[in-house]
């Protein structure tokens, strides 16, 4: 290891144990506020001491039995549950020697068992708001739906049916009539005699969808899909409208489009 490594591992490091320590205070300071188990009797400026000796102490030591089972323990939350639930007995004398040092006395070792009981809960809270603040976010993935332009030869077959005048025009979409089609171009729409499974058939290398029973639609033709309870529409360009059913909806999701 490096030292620029060395040096960013200690940083980042020194970063997360600010950060913890910035979390246990923020507590700290929200139970001196609060006066819970009958502190609110303590003179206001005893009270947020001692909630904050117990706080930052007792949570740094559960910090630190956390790092020491990440290795061991990958999951988050049954890390937590474990650490708050074994570092209880330690957290709770910690909290005993607080009192007696502050109060002064002799501990009530006797409810030693019913303290552990109020410290556990608390410890855990305080384990979860952090593990809140470190836990690993799903990654976010967007995607985008890429078209390309298809080859030419793909499309070479359906176009030869076409008019000249349509013969080079960009193909919008394909409408089933009968045993018509009417094919939507960028320079018109004109019927052809071709049934629509055999144009799906000559088109199948091109880049466009089939949509409905009776539309097929090219997918750099494309502008907008909206879908409503369960059938949907999508938009082309020049204004064209074609209809979208629910079986041929999931290759629009699979493109990105729903």
């Amino acid at each position: 290891m490096d030292g620029k490594t060395t040096a960013l591992l200690r940083t980042t490091t020194a970063r997360r144990w600010a950060i913890d320590l910035v979390i246990l205070v923020a507590i700290g300071l929200l139970m001196g506020f609060l006066g819970p188990f009958s502190s609110e009797h303590v003179p206001v400026v005893g009270r947020y001491i001692y909630w904050m000796i117990c706080m930052v102490g007792g949570g740094l030591i559960g910090i630190a039995a956390d790092e020491g089972l990440r290795r061991r323990i990958a999951n988050l939350w049954i890390r937590t549950l474990l650490v708050s639930v074994l570092m209880t007995p330690v957290v709770t004398l910690h909290v005993f020697l607080t009192e007696s040092f502050m109060f002064g006395g002799h501990a009530d070792w006797a409810g030693f068992s019913q303290r552990c009981l109020q410290v556990c809960p608390i410890l855990l809270a305080v384990m979860a708001v952090r593990a809140l603040v470190w836990r690993q976010l799903p990654a976010r993935v967007e995607t985008r739906t890429l078209v390309v332009p298809p080859l030419p030869e793909v499309e070479a077959a359906f176009r030869r049916r076409l008019s000249a005048r349509r013969r080079g025009a960009r193909l919008i979409a394909i409408e089933a009539h009968d045993h018509y089609l009417r094919v939507h171009t960028d320079a018109g729409a004109e019927l052809i005699t071709l049934r629509f499974a055999d144009a799906l058939d000559e088109l199948s290398r091109a880049h466009g969808w089939r949509v409905h029973r009776s539309w097929w639609v090219a997918a750099d033709a494309v502008e907008e899909v909206r879908w409503r309870r369960g059938t949907g529409e999508i938009r082309l360009v020049g204004g064209l409208t074609a209809p979208v059913s629910r079986t041929h909806g999931p290759v629009l999701k699979e493109a990105g489009w729903l």
